[in-house]
């Protein structure tokens, strides 16, 4: 494959804001992943001033500053296993390290969203059925 193919490719995947792109053509393929420097998020952001010890503010502080699973991929989020299934997570449910958290369906593929670590769930972050974008919160715990 030549350069200028290459660089149509790239060009293509910059404006469509692709994460991924692969192409086979006859006995070529190539397969292109773009890396962001991901931003973090305003919610897990550092307060610019602390709340002073004993404030009411300083429990939803200690909240906000849960750590989050994160989308792994783009898709579809869903909360269930079927519309009439009882959601995998709920808020204030204990999981643990491996429970599924809910599924995300790319490319009609059901990718289960498994938990990276133990702990209480706080909030979850998006709706049912909502498009989920790579390394999106969806879910935080409790600090």
């Amino acid at each position: 494959m030549d350069i200028e193919k290459i660089r149509t490719l790239i060009a293509l995947m910059e404006e469509s804001e692709l994460v991924n792109l692969e192409v086979s053509s006859g006995d070529e393929s190539i397969s292109l992943t773009r890396h962001y420097d991901t931003p973090v998020p305003a919610m897990m952001a550092a307060p610019a001033s602390s709340p002073a010890v004993g404030s009411p503010d300083t429990k939803s502080a200690t909240i906000k500053a849960g750590s989050v699973e994160t989308a792994p991929m783009v898709g579809v989020f869903y909360s269930a296993p079927s519309p009439n299934d009882p959601p995998y997570a709920k808020v204030g449910q204990k999981v643990q390290a491996g429970d599924t958290l809910g599924i995300i369906e790319a490319m009609k593929i059901m990718n289960p969203l498994e938990a990276t670590q133990s702990g209480v769930i706080d909030e979850i972050l998006v709706e049912n059925a909502d498009v989920v974008q790579f390394g999106q919160p969806i879910v935080r715990y409790k600090a």
